[in-house]
């Protein structure tokens, strides 16, 4: 590992935001980037005080200018985190991608299929990386179930079925974080399905290695007067044959963060679950199930702290921005790692299940995959 620490801005994440304050100590976590800069807020004032409290060196109100000047000094950042809301990440990345700056950006891609596809072109037009932060592709035990599905324990996979369920948004709730969620002007046509969807497709489409060929999906706000949905449910089909369900719901009671996976195919199945995330269930047909874990016999990925010391959220964050600093150091992105192509997936899919949904649940081709 090279020791140098990458110089990083930040755009969005200032006071009253929760995933900017994740991303800074995710990135700080390993000790492989110095936060030196940042556009925090939309507004001047909130700009300049959250980056006082922080201790930023260079404090921006707009972050057209900080592209600008950053790409200008000798000491300028290297890398842009982008926490803002979604209709926000095609116009902050293009900034710096166009100053030659990499881009780590939260998900989902853009608000917006054509803004992901416009973003796409900016990107391939950079030298610099782009990369998205999925984060359940960091935990050890996701990135295992991936190993032993491409090595071929499975089989054949024939179906993919995945729920992330939340309660915090059953009633009209009307925090900041809520407040920009349940716009479609800032989260885009997509709520529960762009906001939690989008993850719980990337976990299934990152384990499996098969994409979302088509859907068939119904969106509904229960909530009354939402303006996008709360609740998703879809059938999907994969490439290759496989089948599956998601089911992504940001409206169901004794739910926190319940995002679970099961991967079943011809010779054995693997079950994965948040609330256990050191543990991995694997069964072959015919025999016991097994629970792997992190670090125990059998295991090949990384652990940061020896077996049965549990590993959660922040430390997977880490580990996709440690694996960024790899990439931005070497230039190359690593297959593990998400990034462009994992964005414009998620896009395709959240565009479908959209569509399929004001087709009364039609089969909807994900754009980019014959039926």
């Amino acid at each position: 590992m090279n020791g140098r620490r990458i110089r990083l801005g930040m755009v969005g994440g200032g006071q009253g935001a929760f995933i900017g304050g994740v991303h800074r100590i995710a990135a700080r976590l390993d000790g492989r980037f110095d936060l030196v800069a940042g556009a925090l807020s939309s507004d001047p004032a909130r700009a300049e005080a959250s980056a006082q409290e922080l201790g930023l060196a260079r404090s921006y109100s707009d972050f057209k200018e900080m592209a600008r000047a950053e790409a200008a000094r000798d000491d300028g950042i290297e890398a842009v985190a982008i926490v803002t809301p979604n209709h926000m990440h095609l116009p902050a990345a293009r900034a710096f991608l166009e100053a030659g700056i990499h881009v780590i950006c939260d998900k989902p891609l853009t608000a917006t299929l054509a803004e992901a596809e416009e973003l796409a072109r900016v990107a391939e037009a950079s030298e610099a990386l782009f990369i998205l932060t999925h984060t359940y592709a960091g935990y050890p035990m996701v990135r295992e179930a991936r190993r032993l599905v491409a090595k071929g324990a499975l089989g054949e996979i024939r179906v993919v079925q995945v729920e992330y369920a939340q309660d915090w948004l059953a009633r009209d709730e009307s925090n900041k974080q809520a407040e920009w969620r349940t716009d479609p002007a800032r989260s885009g046509a997509g709520g529960a399905v762009g906001d939690i969807g989008s993850h719980a497709a990337h976990l299934a489409r990152y384990v499996s290695g098969l994409a979302i060929e088509s859907v068939a999906a119904q969106l509904t706000a229960f909530v009354p007067g939402r303006r996008v949905d709360d609740d998703t449910q879809a059938l999907l089909r994969f490439a290759g044959g496989a089948r599956g369900m998601l089911w992504a719901s940001q409206v169901a009671p004794g739910h926190d963060n319940d995002l679970r996976l099961r991967v079943l195919g011809s010779e054995a199945g693997l079950e994965w679950s948040h609330a256990d995330p050191n543990r991995l269930r694997l069964t072959r047909l015919g025999e016991p199930s097994q629970m792997l874990t992190r670090g125990g016999p059998g295991f090949e990925g990384a652990a940061r702290v020896p077996a049965g010391h549990p590993e959660g959220y922040l430390e997977a964050f880490a580990s996709l921005y440690s694996d960024a600093a790899d990439a931005i150091l070497s230039g190359a992105m690593p297959d593990s790692l998400p990034g462009l192509s994992d964005g414009l997936d998620g896009m395709r899919f959240i565009d479908a299940c959209v569509a399929s949904s004001q087709a009364d649940g039609a089969w909807t081709t994900c754009q980019g995959h014959d039926r």
